[in-house]
């Protein structure tokens, strides 16, 4: 049982022994821990000095939403929190710019299919860099780089003997660029009252269709999938019975479709009658990041980071490409659930699309970043209410982070603007053994917080740090600082030196902590602490900052973040 640190008033003299009963957690293996860092797992493990994530790269039929900033946000914070353990990331996002879904996108916008996919995906950079998506490699799959892999990758399959030229008949969704078995789609009545066949996964209407093309030897794949999933290689675990389900029947996948039909994409080397079916060219883009065919020692991927309604093409299609094209699979693939507005699912026609720029200009990036990585649960679907939202950011962020700062560094409090030291035997004699147990066991909070950015389940990082500031917000008010700061008797001035190392001591931890979520944030209050920029790792954060002289805070740059108020 996974349990979250959770610390309220009621609970002083317990609070520590509940803190040592969080390190006893399974990791990602299923490994039973007495602590993450003498975790078994594969990713704790690594010698080498490199971390690879991705995200999918997104199709830009339509505008960004905050399901695809969701899933950028949790790659970065993953990336981050491996660059902070000082590896060399290699973070690569998006956008997938083929198929007949574009071609029929750009005709409806007048414009040419070239123009149509520049013009969005330069939406979707504009959001990534707004929301500080530190990703390393932007790929567009109409980049020259790309038609070569996607080529090489095609001809490598075919020399190996796993495409041949066929017939496909059967379902198609052109929505979810799909093929599509009987299993896979049912009857329903539109409302124009008229009977049609839809996929049952996407309620996407399907077409049938009959060609000529080129097929990939899929169902020879079977029982070597069923082994891969078999290892756990897909996270949350909920998701493998899922991807386990679709290789009860396995077929062989079409793909290419007629150039005649579909003339947006890369052509089939040798054969321009036919283009690359899109699937099949746009997973090819973790290739092309890695300079393919020269992998080198970036591929395959440390995790990659997928929403759901994507999983069979990245749990089954994609590992079975790579098999026979004699390459190594992704160690990890992530796989998150997708976020509700108001309980109903997000659609352009309903007119309840979250448009995250439209956030960042009401309250900042930096607030739906937390609120997306603290609300967001993987493994089931998130519900955004903006109101809910905001209360999430001003009770985490305002009250319990920024007051806390605000409160240790106001010139009232601490005259001196200093960060100090306590005096051990004021230490000794003032603060409970409770709360010294606390204090000097937030190397637990390091261990539980780096194990949950490992699994990539952030939120439960997140609030594992907000319950140890939630302590530090405690022990302030039980001990009256404010109080203690009107004395200048010397048993009161240490006490509150005293009091004020520990506060600001567990927010140097927390703000190291809390970086892969709101750097920007994070940032602010660490210079304001006077925290040099070499001593915020996670391995600085382990090491008591003080031994000897007080030292000066930072400059004030007033407070963290100002209270939400809803629009």
């Amino acid at each position: 049982m996974m349990i979250l640190i959770r610390l309220e008033k009621h609970e002083l003299m317990s609070r520590t022994k509940y803190l040592l009963n969080v390190i006893s957690r399974p990791c990602i293996t299923g490994v039973w821990t007495q602590r993450c860092r003498k975790c078994s797992s594969r990713i704790q493990n690594r010698q080498d000095q490199s971390f690879s994530v991705t995200t999918p790269i997104f199709y830009v039929n339509a505008a960004p939403h905050m399901g695809h900033l969701y899933t950028c946000v949790l790659a970065d914070a993953v990336a981050r929190y491996h660059r902070l353990k000082g590896k060399q990331i290699l973070f690569s996002t998006g956008t997938d710019e083929h198929g007949l879904k574009i071609q029929q996108a750009a005709d409806q916008s007048k414009e040419s299919p070239a123009l149509f996919t520049t013009n969005v995906s330069r939406t979707f950079k504009e959001m990534f860099d707004c929301y500080n998506i530190s990703y390393t490699d932007y790929i567009r799959t109409t980049e020259q780089r790309h038609f070569t892999t996607v080529q090489k990758f095609w001809t490598e399959l075919e020399t190996r003997g796993y495409i041949y030229k066929g017939s496909y008949e059967g379902w198609y969704s052109v929505s979810d660029e799909a093929f599509l078995t009987e299993v896979d789609v049912t009857e329903v009545v539109n409302k124009k009252g008229e009977k049609i066949m839809v996929s049952k996964e996407s309620g996407n209407p399907v077409t049938w269709m009959k060609e000529d093309n080129y097929m990939f030897k899929l169902s020879e794949f079977s029982d070597r999938l069923h082994k891969w999933l078999d290892t756990g290689v897909i996270q949350p675990a909920m998701f493998t019975p899922i991807a386990q389900h679709w290789l009860s029947n396995p077929q062989d996948l079409s793909v290419s479709r007629p150039s005649s039909r579909l003339s947006w994409g890369i052509p089939v080397p040798g054969d321009s009658s036919q283009t690359i079916y899109v699937w099949l060219d746009a997973l090819v883009n973790y290739l092309t990041v890695c300079g393919y065919p020269s992998l080198e020692q970036t591929w395959p991927a440390d995790v990659q980071v997928i929403g759901k309604d994507i999983l069979k093409f990245h749990a089954i299609y994609w590992p079975a490409f790579l098999m026979a094209a004699g390459l190594e699979l992704p160690k990890k693939i992530f796989c998150h659930s997708h976020w509700l507005i108001n309980c109903v699912k997000m659609s352009k026609s309903l007119g309840n699309v979250v448009d995250p720029m439209v956030v960042k200009e009401k309250y900042s990036a930096e607030v739906f970043r937390y609120y997306l990585l603290r609300e967001g649960v993987p493994h089931s679907d998130g519900n955004y209410l903006e109101e809910k939202a905001m209360e999430y950011v001003n009770s985490d962020v305002v009250n319990t982070f920024g007051n806390l700062l605000s409160r240790c560094t106001a010139s009232a409090i601490n005259r001196d603007q200093i960060y100090p030291r306590k005096d051990q035997d004021t230490y000794i004699s003032s603060i409970t053994a409770a709360d010294r147990e606390t204090f000097e066991n937030i190397e637990i909070l390091i261990d539980t917080v780096e194990g949950y950015y490992q699994d990539m389940m952030m939120y439960k990082a997140i609030e594992s740090i907000m319950s140890y500031l939630r302590w530090a917000n405690g022990l302030v008010e039980n001990h009256k600082i404010w109080d203690l700061a009107k004395s200048d008797q010397e048993a009161d001035v240490l006490h509150l030196k005293c009091v004020l190392h520990l506060a600001l001591d567990t927010l140097r931890v927390s703000g190291i902590l809390l970086q892969p979520v709101i750097p920007n944030i994070s940032e602010r209050l660490l210079n304001r602490l006077g925290i040099p920029k070499d001593r915020r790792t996670f391995e600085c954060a382990r090491k008591p900052y003080l031994n000897s002289p007080e030292l000066p805070l930072g400059p004030n740059e007033g407070v963290l973040l100002k209270r939400l108020k809803i629009n």
